[in-house]
């Protein structure tokens, strides 16, 4: 067995530094939004605050837990998932808001059920691909992928059902990832997104504020003063900030212009405030993460190591690029936050708890 050694500090030194950003923007877009609905310009940047210390308080205690370990908790872990994602649909327990029911309150706070599913999954996956490979079934299609296959799509489709089609399409594209990474066949992962096509088109065309976003990324100025009001605010939040923006806090979209802007376009008041410079600071971290993650992943000493580590990697680096594409209109609107970075309780504690475990990986890396 390798012997652990320090974990890779430069991916504590990266995600800390992702995490102070979005402290400082989050205040900084959020302050006039925050005085105004609630009398406290800080209001948003205390509870980030709080979340902050929350989630780094649980990454030191993740990065101190053997990953092996997890595997033993995995089936409890995706069961307990479900549990949760069948929970929040029940009226009276899942919170409501804007026609979405997303969230379960605990007391003062909310949990994100949805959030908590994707780490599960890929804590899930990680080990059921262990097993199915040490059974030597990896690469059958009945006994080996279609298990596998079904675990997910019950996911998938309960979290569709909230509805979030963002999130489920994230955690369906990072298993997917772990499928490929595995070994398991293309044509049994092709012949499954194939299948998936038609159910698709339909759960976006026959929505009618799906279809309208569609349409609106294809031609916001089609309709400028309501599906394609938020992408052209965008536009104008990039475009004010040249190279290097127009200064901290000095940005003018965030002034109820630019709706959300300090949670899914907070990447737009940076490109605002901070320039073409502080979009690619943001850009450039991201990817040292990935590239960290990657290395963490190829030198683990196992597979369930090496998974794991994929996973947390693809699911952090993959909705960090959505984000990106839809801030800057090369994706429809999602309902993704910016990882780290964006307003978000729930969803920033189990963030930071995913990068304790890949810290931990890295101490046990076998080279």
């Amino acid at each position: 067995m390798p012997v652990k050694r320090e974990p890779d500090y430069r991916i504590l030194a990266v995600t800390a530094g992702l995490a102070l950003i979005g402290l400082v923007m989050i205040f900084s877009a959020s302050g006039t939004v925050a005085g105004a609905r609630y009398g406290d310009p800080a209001f948003f940047l205390k509870r980030q605050f709080v979340y902050t210390l929350l989630g780094f308080a649980g990454m030191a205690v993740a990065m101190r837990i053997n990953y092996r370990k997890l595997q033993d908790l995995a089936p409890y872990l995706y069961l307990f998932s479900l549990l949760m994602l069948f929970l929040v649909l029940i009226p009276g327990i899942g919170r409501e808001v804007s026609g979405a029911r997303r969230w379960i309150i605990l007391g003062p706070l909310s949990f994100q059920p949805s959030e908590f599913a994707k780490l599960a999954l890929i804590i899930a996956f990680s080990h059921f691909l262990v097993k199915k490979e040490a059974a030597g079934r990896l690469r059958d299609f009945v006994s080996g992928y279609m298990p596998n296959a079904l675990a997910l799509a019950v996911i998938f489709v309960l979290i569709l059902l909230q509805p979030d089609m963002g999130t489920s399409l994230v955690a369906a594209a990072v298993v997917f990832g772990l499928f490929f990474v595995a070994g398991i066949r293309f044509s049994f992962i092709l012949g499954t997104f194939l299948t998936m096509l038609p159910f698709l088109y339909v759960a976006v065309l026959n929505v009618d504020y799906r279809r309208r976003r569609i349409l609106s990324f294809l031609d916001p100025w089609a309709d400028p003063t309501d599906t394609g009001f938020q992408i052209i605010q965008s536009y104008v939040a990039l475009g004010n900030g040249h190279i290097f923006g127009i200064g901290l806090g000095d940005g003018r979209q965030k002034n109820f212009f630019l709706p959300d802007a300090h949670t899914d376009f907070i990447f737009s008041i940076i490109g605002e405030e901070l320039g073409f410079a502080g979009c690619l600071l943001i850009v450039f971290l991201f990817a040292i993460f990935v590239y960290l993650g990657i290395k963490t992943a190829a030198r683990a000493p196992d597979p369930f190591g090496m998974y794991l580590a994929t996973g947390i990697t693809l699911s952090i680096g993959l909705q960090a690029a959505i984000n990106f594409g839809v801030a800057t209109g090369l994706l429809p609107t999602k309902g993704l936050p910016l990882p780290f970075i964006s307003l978000g309780g729930s969803a920033l504690v189990i963030w930071l708890i995913s990068v304790g475990i890949l810290l931990n990986v890295s101490q046990y890396r076998s080279s």
